[in-house]
């Protein structure tokens, strides 16, 4: 994952200089709510057009990151590291299957929530207006914009 000195291999990424700047900050929103989707992060309830989903442990460590980094685009790498605890190198499918199922949960907005960033990782993106939807600047996952 990083290359000696700090750098991520991905180049097209910048400002990213550990996984710790995929986090959750204490001031992060404890709900998440669109048009279809609602996510109660401190009882951990997601319920997508009222219907409460009922993911796994995994699946709801995967949906609660990318809810709360919504809008941006969270590296493969940080999603491994910080969901399943796999260090550098590992090379699995797991992360493939996982958002695969958590799309299936989602059905049928799944394609449109989780969004593949090819070659880098994942996007969450809200359909319709968001509320408590945590702004770019107040996450530091923001700092994995692309660069041109």
């Amino acid at each position: 994952m990083r290359k000696q000195g700090g750098e991520y291999p991905l180049s097209r990424l910048k400002g990213l200089n550990d996984m710790d700047s995929v986090q959750m900050m204490s001031n992060a929103p404890s709900r998440y709510q669109d048009a279809h989707l609602e996510v109660d992060f401190h009882d951990r309830i997601a319920t997508l057009d009222s219907r409460r989903l009922a993911l796994t442990r995994k699946e709801w460590e995967l949906l609660m990151l990318l809810a709360r980094n919504a809008g941006a685009i969270v590296p493969r790498e940080s999603l491994l590291m910080l969901v399943w605890g796999y260090g550098r190198g590992i090379r699995t499918r797991t992360l493939y299957v996982h958002i695969r199922r958590l799309r299936k949960h989602l059905s049928p907005y799944g394609a449109q929530y989780i969004e593949n960033i090819f070659g880098i990782g994942y996007r969450f993106q809200p359909i319709g207006p968001a509320d408590c939807f945590p702004t770019p600047t107040a996450l530091p996952v923001s700092a994995l914009a692309l660069t041109a």
